[in-house]
């Protein structure tokens, strides 16, 4: 459906995230329109689920806090009858010991050979771009975390029974501290110039000034960072695999993908800034991944390249329910009975990730048929995540 400069690909979707939508394509540097995804919803400022392009401008808060925030899948050589006798909970503990869950839990120090090597890359991106991290002093402890919230960890059986190592996560609290540091300069630099938005969280910089080249320096740092983070906790998660199995992990396939994040493309003839805030690139042939919420489906797709949707497509199920209105309607008996014979952690503290709280993954998916094709659907075996 097409209102204004707003293209919604979404059936279902609430009026706030169409008019959160509706206010951002109104900004005179927004071009050449709005794209909703299938599984947008109201955000802050921007809706999550909202991809547009901007000239000679770029807002941080549409970015987000959590920058680069992504997926990664692998695709291993076993196969669900390798796994028939093994012990899932053993894997579950594995897995818990050596990535830090939660928000604020980190490594205790840079320990692995791969991690200092992938910690000594972002030093030197750091150096060549002027990057300052003095915000962050715990920057290189937080890769290879896993954070909380939606993300997670998970082993997975595809259509043909195949295992696939599958992980959600992005650029933990160093990203976070970027993320609200440029926001803040965003809404002085509104204040100064005597500009105004009708939401403060459309606040933006503008491209040619100190602020703008500071944050693109940052920003990149940052995806760099989330992209290697989830490098890193893959490695480690195959490692544990290994472990379980009695063999290393070979791969078969591995895909990396940021659904947090700003870069330059063209789009209707014209280079601009493209933000995608909770959405993923679909240009044809590209192979992506799509999570549903805890308990059910994920998906890896391959992009259709559609051109109003600014060839992107949607970063997962999108939520319905808050998560303090899903933790007065649900219970823990609730999230339990969902997650059937699924290994995982049970409690109240991850009632507000039960899939009632989210969008249906399968009309998602739906509507997502002219954005994506269907390469592999995914059903979880085990699930790790933090509180």
């Amino acid at each position: 459906m097409c209102t204004g400069k707003v293209i919604n690909f979404a059936s279902i979707v609430e009026d706030e995230a169409l008019r959160q939508a509706a206010i951002t394509a109104e900004l005179p540097f927004v071009y050449p329109h709005v794209a909703l995804m299938p599984d947008a919803h109201v955000g802050m400022g921007s809706s999550i689920g909202t991809v547009f392009g901007t000239k000679g401008a770029i807002i941080p808060a549409a970015v987000g806090v959590d920058i680069g925030c992504g997926m990664i899948g692998v695709r291993t050589e076993f196969s669900a009858a390798d796994l028939a006798g093994k012990d899932l909970t053993q894997l579950r503990d594995d897995i818990e010991r050596i990535i830090p869950l939660s928000p604020g839990n980190y490594n205790t120090k840079v320990r692995f050979t791969a991690t200092k090597n992938r910690v000594r890359e972002l030093e030197d991106l750091a150096a060549e771009g002027g990057v300052n991290l003095e915000h962050s002093p715990k920057w290189k402890v937080q890769l290879g975390s896993l954070g909380g919230g939606n993300h997670f960890i998970e082993l997975c059986l595809d259509e043909v029974d195949r295992v696939w190592m599958f992980l959600h996560s992005g650029s933990r609290g160093v990203g976070n501290k970027i993320a609200q540091k440029h926001i803040r300069a965003a809404k002085a630099d509104m204040r100064i110039r005597r500009r105004e938005v009708s939401d403060p969280n459309l606040a933006y910089l503008s491209e040619g000034t100190p602020e703008f080249d500071s944050y693109i320096r940052d920003l990149n740092w940052a995806q760099r960072f989330a992209y290697l983070n989830r490098e890193e906790m893959m490695d480690r998660f195959a490692y544990a695999l290994g472990e379980l199995m009695g063999a290393p992990v070979v791969e078969a396939e591995r895909i990396n993908c940021h659904h947090n994040y700003t870069v330059q493309e063209e789009h209707f003839g014209e280079n601009v800034w493209l933000t995608r805030k909770g959405a993923i690139r679909a240009d044809r042939g590209m192979l992506a991944l799509i999570p549903g919420s805890m308990g059910t489906a994920s998906y890896v797709v391959e992009g259709l390249g559609n051109a109003d949707a600014l060839r992107s497509a949607p970063h997962g199920a999108g939520r319905l329910m808050s998560r303090t209105a899903a933790r007065a309607a649900f219970t823990a008996a609730d999230l339990e009975a969902r997650m059937g014979d699924i290994v995982h952690r049970s409690g109240e503290e991850f009632v507000d990730e039960i899939p009632d709280a989210y969008k249906n993954i399968d009309q998602v998916m739906l509507d997502a048929a002219p954005l994506v094709k269907v390469r592999h659907k995914l059903r979880q075996v085990l699930n790790v995540k933090g509180t």
